[in-house]
């Protein structure tokens, strides 16, 4: 695999992560360095470590994994986006002047595994190529930080604005993308 496709991988991988990362800085009121770093540097390790594992499994669970990604995807992206919409409704205009972003690495694990789950199939894919997959997982993982970094701060822009709304839209953003994949993986898109 060359690098234009290796790039193009890694950017179609990221695009989830992206999203959600966007979704993370809705959140923030100001700019929260340590946290969009935190949270971009989690989504680059599982992005990254996804198809390495999948590449060490190679094809004995590909059945598996190719028949469940897309509902784990599903379940987790959908709890958070439902969670975000709820809290959407359940909080009053004061508190949301009161309320500050908090780093929640619990959830960010969550959806750092909720988007680099279908990584594990390109980590199968990687055992029919001929790559170093050392550089490649390498390279998924740093463009991922790098277009999650770019999420935070675009969403940080935008919900400064429009916070309650803002935060809305990420958690039907976070459905839709479970749905997406849900639908993708049920062969319905």
């Amino acid at each position: 695999m060359g690098i234009a496709e290796l790039t193009f991988l890694s950017l179609g991988l990221a695009t989830d992560a992206f999203s959600v990362s966007v979704c993370k800085g809705l959140s923030m009121k100001k700019i929260n360095l340590k946290g969009a770093f935190v949270t971009s540097l989690f989504f680059g390790i599982f992005q990254a470590v996804m198809p390495l594992i999948g590449y060490f499994l190679g094809s004995h669970f590909s059945s598996f994994i190719n028949t469940y990604s897309h509902w784990i995807a599903f379940i987790l992206l959908g709890f958070i986006g439902g969670k975000m919409i709820f809290e959407t409704f359940s909080k009053s205009d004061e508190d949301s002047e009161v309320t500050a972003y908090r780093l929640d690495i619990k959830e960010t694990i969550v959806l750092a595994i909720a988007t680099s789950i279908d990584a594990l199939a390109v980590g199968l894919l990687f055992t029919m190529q001929t790559t170093n997959i050392f550089f490649s997982v390498g390279m998924i993982g740093v463009i991922t930080f790098i277009m999650c970094l770019i999420g935070v701060a675009v969403g940080n822009r935008f919900g400064s604005k429009y916070e309650k709304k803002a935060e809305f839209i990420g958690g039907l953003v976070l459905v839709l993308i479970g749905v997406k994949l849900l639908l993708d993986g049920l062969g319905l898109l």
